[in-house]
């Protein structure tokens, strides 16, 4: 099911000629002799901004997600994409590996490991109030490059029933990544050092990587996946990601997921025909329009041909399901088609005899082919209109429009300066003494545009500054808060615990614990989370609204002191350079973040929080039992030992909620200033700085020291018939690199008409 090919050739070739462009540029600027000479320092800040661009070009990537439920068949649509077996279908269900697609020229695998540090936090964090009595001595955080620590650990577990380790799914999580851990570290220990956490396979051994994504004990010490595959089906600026499981009972892999989302420009969900929407689709789909990404969101039905009996039964199950998805979107794309009869009948010579039966199965079955078809094609065209339209075409014409006014400022400064050598000394004083008295307007106008840029970075930071406090204020702000009334509202079941009679308490404090623990770390992954991302998007929009109601008023100011210099050079009949009218588009953040390197806190980041209760809840059952004994000798009503427990535990209970509380609120204080600082307020400087090389990159043409160039004329320093050739050179090429922006917008605003179509 390769997607059209032909509309990521068509970005390609653009881009290919944003980038020629900027080289013609550059070569320009680069030129030796007298031109540079001219030039002195007059190039340097479009320089800047062609690097800039340059930079941009190759790292500016279009990022698509694929999620959906375990088993729904996203590795399959994903291969199926691609045009080729790629990825291992069914990974494991205890890690959450986002497996990263990019076009290279072979195939190529490189796997991202944690560092030992984010091992080690792993266990420390499932081993809270661990239910084996006395199974480790040592006060320290566990370490699992020590021998010792391995087998003690081990040994505790082995000495676990099977209630402690095969609970419900919410409940196992800990004793099966522990046990995963503990199976996989003699493999992975010469994987892993504290510097090197990276692992590359070539193409003869590009299978391999599978092996550690269907293995817990491998996959549990992966952070992440990136494929180089070398389908022409794959554009070279996209990223394909194959996000595991969003069922998934972990909610630190949820976080995992929802940080990708975070970059991504397109949401591709797969729902498998076989169990069509399920509550926990319903759950992760409403999180995800919490966060503010749901309208980038196409769903793929994951056909399973043998499932259906009839095309009505299909179509049947689709109405449903859009029915279902309307409660959360307003008409969602759904597109339904057969993964595994695409990626089958696009690899028909080379899929195993097994399989060819199959396909050759699915091939009578002539309505659910030809509708699997149908909406294939239809999948491909808009999946081409939401990236290489939509996306690519805004991106390149952001491109385009600042080298549009790099190349109008450089074919205004080969004209002045082909005027002022066609002139004798005084001629040229003169023109460049009035030329003087502009660039002292412009000078003016630049120091006001910087002054007031910074009086007014400083009032929205300290307006953010506000924003921040008060979002994560525990009174005044609801995200805190609600996290608090989660706490405190939390209710346990002691009647449960009373029905268990082979449960002793250690056992019973720690599957409470982990339960209790489970439902925050789920809130937070649920609610707590989109909130903050929803919050930070809000803030960035505010951001952009305000730079613009700064600056937009001096793009009429500035346009009016180029205008004053244009009349100058028409006293002096310097022909007309014919300006170039710039369209103006909206800032690009994503583009901006990138350049400086700015990302948000990832979202687990507001799970790393401690609760260190479980000596409190033994000292109060070891109260409770001396109670007992002290009433028993002045004969008053005797506990038994359950109500003893059970005591204990309520207070424990009560003590761990106030634990978790202290302990969330001291982490959402630094998670708070982490946000404001490293993220925010960088952010703000990014942005204005952005803008104002933008405004700048106007006067670039009127900033060079002409006095020098007349110098040099008076005292004839300089082979007039030299210079004068290498102007005629540099305005040759010039026309040529404006021709080629021409054509380039042309095109852009072509796809662009398209896409509105």
């Amino acid at each position: 099911m390769c997607y059209e090919s032909n509309s990521m050739d068509e970005y390609s070739i653009l881009r290919d000629n944003i980038v020629q462009i900027v080289e013609d540029i550059l070569t320009l600027f680069a030129r030796d002799g007298t031109c540079s000479d001219l030039a002195n320092h007059s190039f340097d800040g479009w320089e800047s901004t062609c690097r800039i661009i340059s930079r941009q070009l190759q790292e500016d990537i279009i990022r698509v997600a694929v999620v959906g439920p375990i088993k729904s068949g996203k590795s399959t649509f994903v291969n199926s994409l691609l045009g080729g077996d790629y990825l291992k279908r069914g990974a494991g269900v205890v890690t959450s590996i986002v497996t990263r697609i990019r076009r290279g020229p072979s195939l190529r695998a490189k796997l991202f490991f944690k560092f030992w540090d984010e091992v080690n936090s792993d266990i420390n964090q499932a081993v809270v109030l661990f239910p084996s009595r006395n199974w480790r001595s040592d006060a320290d955080p566990f370490e699992i490059r020590r021998e010792k620590e391995r087998e003690t650990l081990q040994n505790a577990l082995n000495h676990l029933d099977a209630e402690k380790l095969l609970t419900n799914e919410t409940r196992n999580i800990n004793s099966v990544l522990l046990l995963s851990y503990l199976k996989g570290y003699d493999r992975m220990r010469a994987l892993i050092s504290s510097d090197t956490l990276t692992t590359d396979y070539d193409e003869s051994h590009f299978s391999e990587h599978k092996q550690f994504v269907g293995d817990d004990s491998l996959s549990v010490y992966l952070k992440d996946i990136q494929l180089e595959i070398d389908s022409d089906g794959l554009s070279e600026n996209i990223e394909i990601a194959d996000c595991q499981g969003s069922d998934s009972p972990n909610p630190l892999h949820i976080a995992k997921i929802q940080d990708y989302l975070l970059l991504t420009h397109l949401v591709i969900y797969v729902i498998s025909s076989r169990i069509g929407l399920r509550q926990a689709d319903i759950k992760f789909l409403t999180m995800i329009k919490k966060m503010g990404i749901l309208d980038n969101i196409l769903f793929i039905v994951n056909c399973d041909f043998n499932e259906h009996g009839s095309l009505d039964d299909l179509l049947a199950l689709v109405k449903k399901i859009d029915e279902e998805l309307l409660l959360i979107k307003q008409a969602p794309r759904i597109y339904t088609l057969s993964a595994l009869y695409n990626l089958f009948n696009q690899q028909r010579e080379s899929i195993s005899e097994k399989d060819r039966l199959r396909l050759s199965q699915w091939q009578r079955e002539s309505a659910l082919v030809a509708y699997s078809d149908k909406e294939t094609g239809r999948f491909e065209s808009d999946f081409r209109k939401k990236l290489t339209l939509e996306r690519s075409s805004l991106m390149l014409r952001n491109h385009v429009e600042r080298l549009g006014i790099v190349s109008s400022g450089l074919r205004q400064w080969i004209q002045i300066h082909q005027d002022i050598l066609a002139r004798d000394t005084d001629g040229a004083r003169e023109l460049v003494d009035k030329i003087k008295q502009n660039q002292a307007r412009m000078n003016q106008i630049k120091s006001m545009i910087r002054s007031t840029l910074d009086g007014a970075v400083q009032k929205i930071k300290n307006e953010l500054k506000t924003d921040v406090d008060r979002f994560f204020d525990l009174r005044s702000g609801n995200v805190l808060g609600d996290i608090v009334g989660f706490i405190r509202n939390y209710h346990i079941d002691f009647d449960e615990f009373q029905k268990n009679k082979t449960s002793n308490f250690s056992a019973t404090l720690y599957l409470l614990f982990q339960d209790f623990k489970q439902h925050v770390d789920s809130f937070m992954a649920e609610e707590t989370n989109p909130k903050i991302i929803q919050f930070i998007k809000e803030e960035e929009q505010r951001i952009q609204l305000f730079l613009d109601s700064v600056l937009i008023p001096y793009e009429s100011i500035v346009q009016e002191a180029v205008s004053e210099s244009e009349n100058t050079f028409e006293k002096f009949s310097i022909a007309e350079t014919s300006p170039y009218e710039r369209k103006r588009n909206p800032t690009d953040f994503d583009s901006i973040k990138l350049l400086i390197g700015l990302k948000l806190p990832p979202s687990d980041a507001t799970m790393r929080y401690n609760a260190k209760i479980k000596t409190e809840a033994v000292i109060r059952l070891g109260f409770y039992s001396a109670l007992n004994l002290f009433k028993r000798i002045l004969r008053k009503p005797i506990r038994n030992k359950r109500e003893q427990e059970i005591q204990a535990l309520k207070d424990g209970i009560k003590r761990m909620k106030r634990e978790t509380e202290k302990s969330i609120a001291s982490h959402f204080k630094d998670y708070k200033e982490n946000v404001k600082f490293q993220y925010i307020f960088k952010l703000v400087d990014g942005a204005s700085n952005h803008l104002h090389q933008q405004l700048m990159d106007r006067f670039q043409a009127y900033a060079a020291d002409l006095g020098m160039t007349v110098d040099r004329i008076s005292e004839k320093q300089f082979d007039y018939d030299k210079d004068a050739a290498a102007l005629k050179d540099m305005a040759v090429a010039s026309d040529r690199i404006e021709r080629k922006i021409h054509s380039v917008r042309e095109k852009i605003d072509e796809m662009l008409l398209q896409c509105e179509a």
